[in-house]
């Protein structure tokens, strides 16, 4: 029977009459190309570091990132969010997240990849900006997974001082065999490791945490400890184990290695309260867990838990500062893309005036984050000499501090190309908009890197003028440039009391001055020269493309950003 004429609404047959247009001048997200071969300047970068003999490995992974199935599974499993499982059938308690299998798809692309451990493995040189750079092609895709590939990676240099821990992990945290099982460590093909720092009456101040690790027998580092206490943001609690920070019995912080299982076999007792329900970052659990009685192993010495989760920092902010450059990278190209084939006014969005000065902004933020980013990769690479270590300690917090921050503000920017297209919640940038300030926020916020820059430069003066001086070299014949680097030499002779409030505005200046060097020495003149002529003038900054084009190749800049 025909039920179309007194059911209207029926999808399979549609009543004549209802098709009231054609669908034009719309523009599907970009994707289906490979990420390195459309990023010059990348390339570049890693030619310049040395890392040639990565470069076919990073191709094809750039490929595999690019395919539109990759693109459809990253917008799955933020769409479809872990779940958590306190007990099983019978009431026994697993705490289990359970994971949409894109998740667990893409984890397996990133270890294939060798990207976990390879900078610690691999001893060519180059090693460390071609992780950089496959960090950055990931990131791009799909962040939330990169969360426990972090974490797990900033642990290697951590548990390389624990001599037995380290004989036990080596082999699985070096594997390039995916293992999404949930077993003991001694049953796994390899692992992945998470952090439990933060409390709710501390936030940053880890030191007014009151976790406590009270000794199974004589104590000591490598002993067995037994913790109790919680966790407020406990990251990847399916990690098979966690690095964590807990007050040892005369009231100084440890740090911890607290597996998912204990050695006999059974779970451990990390009991997961619930999943955060978290603005973006949506593919990756946190949470929120208790210890009762939870076995762990001390690293380190007692009361030295800081210094050594901090060494575990340090290398996870390198990875928040690759991976928000990579959201600008993202950002930009699909504006680029969306404003090159859009129309509006009779002209493509890329030919309107006001639209070219906020791409050719985005396009000069992108490069200059990217170029940081490996330029810091390499110092790590080469930290055995004291001017890296100085752009290690001093840069890196001043970087995560302005570039991340720079990816908040950005990629809302790069939204608003899209116009109402980039604000619906299943597209790629509005998931990059939700995504980017957990960079920022993670492993310390912008106060905190302020701080942290400033205290290394009072620490170590001789090494922060080194560290200009260096950034000279690149800025001598620039007047505008040079004079802004006085400003900062003038700022180190402020009293500590009277510079901390101009925090951001060190860290801020400094990161600039150094994009400028790097630009100066490696990219095309019109990217240099546009770079230092609008961050240098003071009407920039209020709003992005508040840049005055007349003088720049924006022609040039565009194509450089993603060639047409």
């Amino acid at each position: 029977m025909d039920t179309t004429a007194t059911h209207p609404s029926a999808p399979d047959r549609p009543r004549a009459g209802w098709r009231t247009h054609e669908v034009t001048n719309q523009v599907d997200e970009l994707s289906g190309h490979s990420l390195l071969e459309t990023d010059p300047a990348l390339k570049e970068a890693l030619q310049r570091a040395a890392a040639d003999a990565f470069l076919p490995a990073l191709g094809e992974y750039a490929l595999a990132l690019g395919r539109p199935e990759t693109s459809a599974i990253a917008e799955r499993i933020n769409r479809v969010t872990p779940t958590l499982e306190s007990f099983d059938k019978r009431g026994r308690r697993i705490d289990r997240v359970e994971f949409d299998a894109g998740w667990h798809e893409l984890l397996a692309l990133y270890r294939r990849a060798d990207l976990v451990a390879m900078p610690f493995r691999d001893e060519r040189p180059g090693r460390w900006a071609a992780w950089a750079a496959g960090f950055y092609l990931h990131g791009q895709v799909e962040a939330g997974t990169l969360c426990p590939a972090t974490m797990t990676q900033a642990s290697i240099p951590v548990l390389r001082r624990e001599p037995a821990l380290w004989e036990a992990l080596r082999d699985q945290l070096f594997s390039t065999d995916y293992d999404g099982r949930d077993l003991p460590l001694a049953h796994k093909r390899s692992i992945w490791l998470g952090m439990g720092m933060t409390e709710k009456q501390g936030g940053s101040d880890v030191r007014a945490n009151t976790t406590r690790a009270v000794p199974a027998g004589a104590g000591g580092r490598g002993a067995e400890y037994r913790l109790t206490g919680h966790k407020w943001f406990f990251s990847a609690p399916m990690c098979d184990a966690h690095l964590v920070v807990a007050k040892t019995p005369d009231g100084a912080p440890g740090c911890f290695f607290v597996p998912r299982w204990r050695p006999d076999g059974t779970k451990n007792a990390v009991l997961v309260q619930r999943l955060k329900d978290k603005v973006g970052n949506r593919s990756n659990s946190s949470s929120e867990v208790e210890f009762q009685d939870a076995y762990g192993v001390l690293m380190g010495e007692e009361g030295r838990g800081i210094p050594t989760i901090i060494e575990m920092a340090t290398y996870t902010r390198l990875n928040c500062v690759v991976g928000s450059a990579a959201m600008l990278r993202q950002a930009l190209a699909q504006a680029l893309h969306y404003a090159r084939h859009r129309s509006a006014f009779g002209r493509r969005l890329a030919e309107q005036p006001l639209m070219r000065a906020v791409l050719a902004d985005l396009a000069l933020e992108s490069e200059a984050a990217m170029q940081l980013s490996l330029r810091l990769a390499q110092a790590f690479e080469r930290q055995d000499d004291p001017g890296e270590r100085t752009w290690m300690r001093l840069v890196t917090p001043a970087a995560k501090f302005w570039v991340c921050k720079r990816a908040v503000e950005l990629t809302g920017e790069a939204m608003e190309v899209l116009g109402g297209n980039g604000y619906i919640d299943d597209a790629i940038m509005g998931r990059l908009y939700r995504e980017a300030p957990v960079n920022s926020i993670w492993e310390g916020s912008g106060n905190v890197m302020c701080l942290d820059v400033m205290r290394g430069a009072a620490r170590e003066p001789n090494a922060f003028m080194a560290l200009l001086d260096e950034l000279a070299e690149d800025l001598d014949d620039h007047r505008a440039l040079r004079a802004e680097l006085d400003t900062v030499r003038g700022w180190l002779a402020t009293p500590p009391d009277q510079l901390e409030p101009l925090g951001r505005r060190l860290a801020s200046r400094l990161v600039l001055l150094a994009q400028a060097a790097l630009l100066r020495r490696h990219a095309p003149g019109f990217v240099a020269e546009a770079f230092a002529a609008s961050r240098l003038d003071p009407r920039w900054g209020a709003v992005a493309g508040a840049l005055d084009t007349r003088a720049l190749d924006v022609d040039a800049l565009l194509q450089r950003a993603f060639p047409a």
